[in-house]
């Protein structure tokens, strides 16, 4: 059997999109080598521990026991695959603008080895025209001279980190080719390996949607801090406020306020829509002025919590609760409880932080319940933390994640 006969799939990008994706299509009967630039990443990935949350040890190893799965750094085994999918990360660079050299890096490398009738995918969010514009003439101007054709597709990740409902098989997969023939293949392969794929028109359509989808997030995250601010400036509970608006059983989706937006994408993706708009000539006005509102709330969360240190207390003592941009994840990237800590040090306090699921932040290291402070702030509800420990020792919490009901040492955002 040659290599285009087999279903054997190479997957750039073995983090938290990569790898529940490879062990998707071990589930779904295809062989999978996961390439990745860190080979501390790959020993430790093929050791069976894995790097994230949602793939657990034993699933991993489960995989790698079966010879369906295993990770290089070599990529020269992509000359194997009959489809590539391209999932490294697209983060902003120091400017807030679009940062492709990673995406940019993993075409260059995979081009050398793509053989002839292979589908080359990109899962890597970006803004529309990223496939056609960027990797599509990267990987054709470098390509061996006998891979006479390659197929190319855009079908942007849906993964939604920690999740214990949505997962790579039941999460439906917008998919988007650069041609009919294209189309055929794309279409196939992620019906092998999800319930439903929904096919757009073109990549770009794709390439949109997920921007679409994760501005929404961004818009209704930030007008719901926006309100938090307005109802605690006149003492109502926005809790209440947003329980009583979800009886409307039409025209609302409650979201929940909170320190602010972290993680690879809410934070991340709509400035892709942003930067994209303003090289067309026009200005997404409505999406920058809902960023600007969510990085100005870790501000508002440390001056709410100043406020209910007691004013005779010279150099207060804060202790941060949950570092990680969600619950259940140790992911720290774009956490927003970095500009808490740093405007609470700004005005004069001392800051410690506590996460179970987190080691090591930004050089620091955190320190256990016990540290003495005078107030703490609840800003991820991580499992296996006992915020009761501090609670039934008086210590006042700001708790930001609406966790925490009716307690009296307990004041809600």
């Amino acid at each position: 059997m040659s290599a285009q006969e087999s279903r054997t799939l190479a997957i750039i990008g073995q983090g938290y999109v990569g790898l529940p994706l490879a062990m998707a299509a071990v589930d779904a009967g295809w062989t999978v080598i996961g390439i990745d630039n860190f080979e501390a990443k790959v020993a430790q990935i093929n050791s069976g521990k894995s790097p994230v949350e949602d793939i657990s040890d034993n699933q991993l190893q489960t995989a790698l026991a079966s010879g369906a799965y295993r990770a290089s750094a070599d990529y020269s085994f992509v000359a194997k695959a009959t489809v590539i999918t391209i999932c490294v990360p697209t983060p902003l660079d120091d400017k807030r603008e679009p940062d492709l050299s990673l995406l940019q890096s993993a075409a260059t490398a995979i081009a050398p080895f793509v053989s002839n009738e292979t589908l080359v995918v990109s899962e890597s969010t970006s803004y529309p025209g990223t496939l056609r514009d960027i990797i599509i003439p990267t990987v054709e101007s470098i390509k061996p001279i006998d891979s006479v054709k390659v197929y190319y597709a855009s079908a942007p990740e849906r993964v939604n980190p920690g999740d214990s409902v949505w997962n790579q098989k039941n999460t439906p997969r917008l998919v988007g080719a650069i041609d009919a023939a294209s189309q055929v293949k794309a279409l196939a392969f992620y019906e092998s390996i999800c319930d439903v794929a929904v096919l757009v028109s073109s990549p770009e359509i794709a390439e949109a949607a997920k921007l679409l989808e994760n501005t929404f997030r961004l818009v209704n995250i930030a007008l719901v801090n926006e309100f938090t601010q307005l109802c605690g400036s006149t003492g109502i509970n926005v809790h209440e406020v947003i329980d009583a608006a979800s009886s409307k059983p039409y025209g609302f989706m409650p979201f929940r306020p909170g320190v602010g937006v972290g993680g690879h994408c809410i934070p991340v993706d709509p400035l892709y829509l942003t930067w994209w708009a303003r090289q067309n000539g026009e200005r997404a006005e409505f999406v920058e002025t809902a960023d600007s509102i969510n990085h100005a709330m870790p501000k508002y969360i440390a001056q709410r919590a100043l406020e209910l240190v007691e004013a005779s207390v010279i150099k207060p003592r804060i202790l941060i609760l949950g570092v990680a941009y969600k619950s259940g994840v140790s992911d720290v990237r774009e956490t927003p409880v970095s500009e808490i800590r740093n405007h609470l040090i700004a005005f004069g306090a001392e800051v410690a932080w506590h996460d179970p699921l987190v080691p090591i932040w930004e050089g620091s290291t955190p320190v256990d319940l016990s540290w003495k402070c005078d107030l703490a702030i609840l800003a991820t509800n991580q499992p296996g933390m006992d915020v009761e420990k501090l609670t039934k020792n008086g210590i006042q919490v700001l708790d930001c994640t609406n966790s925490i009901k009716k307690q009296p040492a307990v004041t809600p955002l």
